[in-house]
């Protein structure tokens, strides 16, 4: 999950306190998500989805399409 959290991001070409003010999630909580300290609850997960626009999977690595399926 890290390293997909990471490579969304900096795909972006936004640091952490810019996805901050975007989605109002915690720079130090960003951080440990990226770095896999901890894991984003679900509604975190939601967000930072909704956000990227790819699929909460995508986020966790469990497929490598980023994808939506609906």
């Amino acid at each position: 999950m890290k390293t997909n959290l990471r490579k969304l991001r900096k795909a972006r070409g936004m640091t952490q306190i810019a996805l901050q003010m975007q989605t109002g999630i915690e720079q130090a909580l960003l951080s440990k998500y990226e770095t896999g300290e901890r894991i984003p609850p679900t509604e975190t997960l939601m967000i930072l989805a909704d956000f990227y626009d790819v699929s909460i999977d995508y986020i966790l690595c469990r497929t490598d399409d980023p994808q939506i399926r609906r």
